[in-house]
């Protein structure tokens, strides 16, 4: 046999077996991240660094990323549209709690299925005597949303047409005017939702109906400019995506997040008095 044919051989199979284990490995071992930066418990601006994001979006995703041995750094990048144009350019790699656009799609790629679904419920006062069973009940009735909300397109179309909704700078307002009798409901997220009324000291006026009005998915989308955008990642980050539901971990976290947050927003509230000078 020629010897240069077997060495020529041994050098392309060598070659294959290389390119199949850098394939493998996956282009970087480091994700630059970010998100929302003010969304407890999914995502929020850590007091102690600000310059970092926490939150059970960060958590499901930084252990995600440690069982794929892939270092993730959790970023503050400025307020969401700020975020979302650090990751289209490409100067960060993914954005965390991503909304699902079809506008998106030109410049982000979405991990399916979703990292975590943010079940929208209609939260009213204890003592309401609204019935409700589907969102068509709600039409008639006033009610009130953060603007911070994220519905998707199709709830937001019918919410326009069908529904009356004030709209709120945010959800401690919203929960705000529902107690004081002058909206019927506010539509929240099911973990936002229940973070922000036991903060405030509602929880014991405030019920959450369980039958969801809108189920909008918060997913990890990496940029097309990305360095780290590659079929290994996408691959390993979406069977991960698959296998997180079936674990038990997402409730978990979920809870394990808003006794942080009410943790920290506590500490915030005992330290004002002290740093506001007398009148």
């Amino acid at each position: 046999m020629d010897l240069r044919r077997v060495c020529g051989w041994s050098l392309l199979l060598g070659l294959t077996v290389f390119s199949t284990l850098s394939i493998a490995a996956g282009k970087c071992e480091r994700l630059v991240v970010t998100g929302s930066p003010d969304a407890p418990p999914y995502l929020w601006q850590d007091p102690q660094n600000p310059k970092h994001l926490i939150g059970a979006s960060a958590d499901l995703l930084q252990q995600v990323a440690e069982q794929l041995g892939i270092k993730v750094e959790m970023l503050y990048a400025g307020k969401r549209a700020q975020a979302l144009e650090e990751v289209r350019s490409g100067r960060m790699d993914m954005l965390a709690d991503a909304p699902l656009t079809v506008s998106e799609l030109e410049t982000l790629d979405y991990i399916h299925p979703a990292l975590l679904e943010n079940d929208y419920l209609v939260w009213t006062r204890k003592d309401s005597s609204l019935v409700y069973n589907e969102a068509q009940d709600l039409h008639g009735h006033p009610g009130a949303l953060s603007e911070k909300s994220r519905i998707t397109p199709e709830f937001g179309k019918f919410a326009e047409q069908q529904l009356t909704l004030v709209r709120t700078p945010n959800l401690t307002q919203a929960f705000q005017k529902l107690l004081l009798g002058e909206v019927e409901f506010v539509l929240a997220g099911r973990y936002s939702g229940m973070a922000a009324a036991q903060a405030l000291s509602m929880a014991n006026d405030l019920v959450a109906r369980p039958q969801p009005v809108d189920k909008p998915g918060l997913f990890l989308a990496v940029s097309h400019n990305s360095a780290c955008n590659d079929p290994w990642l996408r691959g390993q980050l979406a069977k991960k995506m698959t296998e997180l539901p079936a674990s038990g971990l997402t409730e978990a976290v979920l809870l394990r997040n808003i006794e942080r947050w009410k943790i920290q927003l506590s500490q915030k509230q005992q330290q004002q008095p002290a740093s506001t000078p007398k009148q």
